[in-house]
């Protein structure tokens, strides 16, 4: 009977996405709006990352474009000021096909079809630890297979006409891994060039210390740490626990600091921090950025997180506990993360809480690994990345390689 209900479900998407495909195409036959340009970030449940500072840029040295952000309907950005448009409706789907440019951090659904007159940046959301795409052995998701993961990613790459890259590490495995034969912006992560601002960096604590009613005699540490692929227990139920003592934590740093904890949105409701003053579930900031910058130190596993994070030059420390399961049997990296990492790896709760005792030596013990980290990974970043980016979509995009999407 689950069998049979799982097949008749599977049925269903592919009718609806066939005719969503084909409104699409309808729309795609009015003309293209050459001043219209639609953001979305993390599928729309975010108003952040690159497509917020393209956005941003834009929208302040070129008000005359008219910019629209895509929305999950069950999400509300925090600025109002905004223009959205709630995503999988059928307002999305003209918009869509009759804008000029896409801009996007992650996969946007399959079935879109990309006219010829349509520009996409593809923006990505991280310099690569863990394998990508089409580099993965195995996927471990809901409700896919490895093969099928590879193809939708492989059909989705193909649309992209340009990408951005943060570094030329990552210029060498997005070619290979997203299969991608079209322009590369080498120009660094335009949701970086806030931290360059410096001016702004007051303004923005004191934001995050009232949002979460922090002591401003206390400093903060941020954890964040990676989405695991196997953390689901069905399609759309995920689980997570954490892997220290919140109770030891409050004991023993309670006086000294506030941690915020910033999980993957899907785990995020999972965290309880209630009944402990000193902790924060952060998971419903609206752009980790400012987070970062609020952060006195970070502790994370092998999220992209340690990359941007890297540019304000602050201790970080690696809690990775299932360091073995990750690296030989979930993802796989693409360099020696235990000889490179610009600060120290933790498998224990008790080697984890003795660093952060130790975060005041943390430059002296670490710091030629962390400036060798900085040199190969924070290259190319100097505040203008989303200018850079926007005045490349001003230009003229050859689609050539792309022909029509079917």
């Amino acid at each position: 009977m689950k069998r049979q209900l799982r097949q008749w479900m599977i049925k269903r998407t592919k009718l609806v996405e066939t005719g969503l495909h084909l409104v699409m195409r309808v729309f795609a036959c009015l003309p293209v709006h050459p001043n219209r340009f639609l953001f979305e970030s993390f599928l729309g449940k975010q108003y952040s990352d690159n497509p917020r500072s393209i956005y941003e840029a834009l929208k302040k040295d070129h008000p005359e474009y008219e910019l629209i952000f895509s929305k999950d309907r069950h999400r509300v950005f925090d600025d109002p000021s905004v223009r959205t448009v709630n995503r999988m409706t059928i307002r999305w789907i003209y918009l869509l096909a009759t804008s000029r440019v896409w801009v996007s951090n992650s996969r946007l659904p399959s079935w879109l079809f990309k006219r010829k007159g349509t520009i996409y940046l593809q923006t990505w959301h991280g310099t690569p630890l863990k394998k990508l795409a089409l580099d993965m052995d195995d996927v471990q998701m809901a409700d896919t297979t490895t093969e099928r993961y590879k193809r939708d990613f492989a059909r989705e790459a193909s649309k992209w006409d340009l990408l951005i890259s943060p570094n030329a590490y990552s210029s060498r495995i997005f070619r290979r891994a997203f299969d991608f034969s079209g322009e590369l912006l080498e120009i660094g992560y335009p949701r970086n060039d806030l931290f360059y601002e410096t001016k702004r960096h007051p303004e923005i604590r004191e934001r995050v210390y009232s949002r979460y009613n922090i002591d401003r005699t206390k400093k903060i540490i941020l954890y964040a740490p990676t989405w695991r692929d196997n953390e689901y227990v069905a399609k759309g139920s995920y689980s997570f626990k954490l892997p220290f003592s919140l109770e030891q934590f409050e004991k023993q740093f309670g006086t000294e600091y506030t941690l915020l904890i910033r999980m993957h949105y899907l785990v995020a409701d999972q965290v309880d921090t209630a009944g402990y003053p000193s902790v924060r579930n952060a998971s419903d900031y609206p752009d980790i950025s400012e987070l970062y910058i609020a952060a006195d130190a970070m502790v994370t596993d092998y999220s992209s997180v340690m990359f941007d994070y890297a540019h304000l030059k602050r201790p970080m420390i690696f809690y990775t506990y299932d360091l073995e399961h990750y690296r030989d049997q979930l993802r796989g990296f693409y360099f020696d993360f235990e000889q490179e990492a610009p600060g120290p790896l933790v498998l224990q709760q008790s080697r984890l809480f003795e660093e952060i005792d130790r975060l005041h030596e943390w430059s002296d013990r670490y710091g030629p690994a962390f400036d060798a980290f900085e040199k190969k990974f924070c290259q190319w970043d100097d505040g203008t990345a989303s200018v850079q980016a926007y005045q490349r979509l001003l230009q003229p995009v050859s689609n050539q390689h792309k022909g029509e999407s079917s």
